[in-house]
């Protein structure tokens, strides 16, 4: 006699998977959310029920995000997990709200992810003032108090630019602000030159592959700028399609990324899983997608599959994810329920070896926002310095320096 199978969890999964989002970091999303799901299948779903994504493109678009979850909400979906940019993400969160779906957004960082305060929404990519103010202090300690930033209109960069400036102002330091969508990137160098600015730090804050390819070029050719490091507070360089582009050019930029120094056994066994499925290293972003589908299967296996229960639960989940124990709590001027704070180290790309990275500095999980650890001697540095500095360009001296509007190219990181 055959018996009915149980029906499935539904969980809606929304990625960038089409143009004009950032299809690399969608796919590693999606690579971690479904791993996560096959091995909770593997363990017995959630109570005998296997957990079943319903996978949804929103191709960075907020209108594509909100349909989305319109029709996830009836599809009659538990939950919603994912999304990679902060434009689409903040739309889903809204829409979901709305409806009374819970939403575990895995890698938007833009602080103000809701309108409101919310219990409904869950968040754990750290926020970016937080994160920013990391970059900040590393720069600091790194000598470079006076840095530009070349950068396009956005909600997302403004709010960066912002982190940057209140957290470098008290200390002595300046942002200087330059157009990245007005200057090309030659003129843009050339206002960095010949500007009268004591800047030792240019940012980029712009779209990827353009324009901050053509920027790295210009900058990397200029000999006027030989003393200023080039950076990236947003984390473009963290993807392989950075080194296939720049090659050594794109070495020695320093970058934020949301993995610990060293990775759990977890953290380990997960990466060797993903990086057979991505057949390339796996990004901190494919770890975030596995960490959101870890989270809610236990979520669904503690408090079950009522969607105010799920929503009403954040605050007791504790699971121990790729990254670390994941909790949630409400930090202060956070709308949402946070996992405060998931690790964040500055890193670059070796330029002796550009497909390897090096941790240049760190902060530890939990510490409030500002609060950062010492500077990290970076692997394998040359001449082996120790001192808290940051490169400056490919096979530089890691020496002090000198006493995510169109939606195409959405912002590299998160909107």
């Amino acid at each position: 006699m055959s018996t009915t199978p149980p029906p499935p969890v539904r969980i809606g999964a929304l990625a960038p998977l089409t143009r004009p989002g950032w299809t690399e970091a969608g796919r590693h999303l999606l690579a971690g959310l479904e791993l996560a799901a096959r091995e909770a299948n593997a363990g017995g779903g959630i109570d005998g029920r296997p957990l079943e994504l319903l996978v949804r493109d929103t191709a960075a678009d907020p209108h594509r995000a909100e349909a989305a979850v319109d029709d996830l909400a009836g599809l009659g979906v538990t939950a919603l997990a994912g999304e990679y940019h902060s434009v689409a993400a903040r739309a889903a969160a809204a829409r979901a709200d709305a409806l009374g779906l819970p939403f575990l957004c895995s890698s938007a960082v833009l602080d103000a992810l809701t309108e409101r305060p919310t219990d409904r929404v869950a968040r754990l990519a750290p926020a970016q003032s937080h994160g920013w103010r990391v970059y900040a202090d590393f720069l600091l300690a790194a000598g470079h108090t006076h840095v530009a930033v070349a950068a396009e209109p956005s909600l997302y960069w403004a709010a960066g630019t912002r982190v940057l400036r209140d957290h470098l102002a008290p200390r002595g330091g300046t942002v200087t602000e330059l157009d990245a969508r007005a200057l090309p990137p030659e003129a843009l160098c050339d206002e960095l030159a010949t500007g009268g600015r004591d800047v030792t730090a240019l940012l980029l804050l712009t779209g990827f592959p353009d324009p901050a390819v053509p920027i790295v070029r210009a900058a990397r050719r200029d000999p006027r700028l030989a003393h200023v490091l080039i950076g990236a507070p947003a984390g473009q360089p963290e993807f392989p399609a950075w080194e296939s582009l720049l090659g050594e050019a794109g070495a020695a930029i320093p970058f934020l990324r949301y993995l610990p120094v060293r990775p759990t056994p977890l953290g380990a066994r997960v990466e060797s899983a993903l990086r057979a499925r991505l057949g390339a290293t796996p990004s901190f972003v494919a770890f975030e997608g596995y960490d959101t589908i870890t989270v809610l299967a236990e979520t669904l296996r503690a408090h079950g599959t009522d969607r105010a229960a799920v929503a009403g639960a954040w605050p007791r989940v504790t699971v121990e994810g790729t990254r670390g124990a994941i909790r949630f709590t409400r930090p202060a001027d956070t709308p949402v329920q946070q996992w405060a704070w998931p690790p964040v180290q500055v890193a670059d790309r070796d330029p002796a070896a550009p497909t390897r990275f090096r941790t240049l500095h760190t902060a530890t999980a939990g510490t409030p926002g500002g609060e950062s650890g010492a500077p990290r001697r970076p692997a394998q540095g040359p001449r082996g310095s120790s001192r808290p500095t940051a490169p400056r360009g490919p096979g530089a001296s890691l020496a002090s320096p000198p006493e995510r509007d169109t939606l195409q190219n959405r912002e590299t990181e998160r909107e």
